[in-house]
């Protein structure tokens, strides 16, 4: 058995998040539709990891309940989009290229500092349309569908 320690927070991010994603595998859970389950799952992942950390195995984790939502946001939301879309400020949110993420707030349009990458774009798309029913692809580049929550993918 290999000891990781992560060197950044993204990277224990990454490791939490695969950790997270096998469990919901293994459980057969849908993680659109059973968010509580992913939330118990997660925070379990999260507390197996501070066990961990006790014997110096693994750095702990700053702010368990910061991660534990990161996480659902994540596997069970829109990943990093997912604050921007709970804020009942923002109005809009669109990217124009993974390291263009737009946000309108109050009227004003702003750039974010979100840095996404293509895997992620395509990754965000496809969970946003799966609940919709629609697809993209070559022959239908462009989409109209709405979110369950009723918010509107042009």
């Amino acid at each position: 058995m290999t000891l990781t320690r992560p060197d950044t927070h993204a990277d224990l991010i990454e490791e939490l998040d695969a950790r997270v994603r096998e469990q919901v595998r293994t459980e057969g859970v849908d993680p659109q539709r059973d968010a509580l389950i992913v939330r118990r799952i997660a925070e379990d992942v999260v507390r197996r990891h501070d066990e961990r950390s006790l014997t110096g195995a693994v750095v702990p984790v700053a702010d368990p309940g910061a991660v534990v939502g990161e996480l659902i946001a994540r596997v069970s939301g829109f990943g990093a989009l997912q604050p921007f879309l709970d804020d009942p400020e923002v109005e809009e949110v669109w990217i124009n290229d993974p390291s263009r993420v737009f946000i309108a707030r109050r009227g004003r349009h702003e750039l974010t500092n979100l840095m996404l990458s293509a895997a992620q774009v395509h990754e965000l798309i496809e969970r946003m349309l799966k609940s919709s029913g629609r697809r993209i692809d070559i022959s239908q580049p462009f989409v109209d569908a709405m979110l369950p929550e009723g918010h509107r993918l042009p």
